[in-house]
């Protein structure tokens, strides 16, 4: 299984943007997903998570009603879509399932894509 994470970049406070997650392999439509995200000295934070069949999702109270995460099962993508962009969501955002993948017994994380906000 293979993640890749795109759609970050640099944006004004109360801008949007819209991630995209691509996943290869087989696991995606059988798994739960979600978005998590690691600012610098902090550690890593799940921001988002969707269901298997994307019927149920949950946010993290620092970005709830801002947030919105989607999934295209058919397609093995899942979205992030941040809207009212705070300095404070300066991070690099990953995708991965939930529990994260595990390859060798080590949590598997993608490149992530960097999204700052700018005061």
């Amino acid at each position: 299984a293979h993640l890749v994470e795109s759609g970050g970049g640099l944006v004004q406070a109360g801008g949007s943007l819209r991630l995209s997650c691509a996943a290869s392999g087989s696991m995606f439509g059988g798994n739960d997903m979600g978005w998590y995200r690691q600012a610098p000295g902090k550690q890593r934070e799940l921001v988002a998570r969707i269901s298997r069949d994307g019927e149920r999702t949950e946010y993290a109270g620092s970005v709830k009603g801002r947030f919105l995460i989607s999934r295209d099962n058919a397609k093995n993508m899942m979205a992030l879509q941040m809207n009212s962009l705070k300095p404070e969501d300066t991070a690099v955002y990953y995708c991965n399932y939930i529990p994260p993948l595990r390859v060798n017994g080590r949590v598997s994380w993608g490149q992530g894509t960097q999204v700052t906000v700018s005061s």
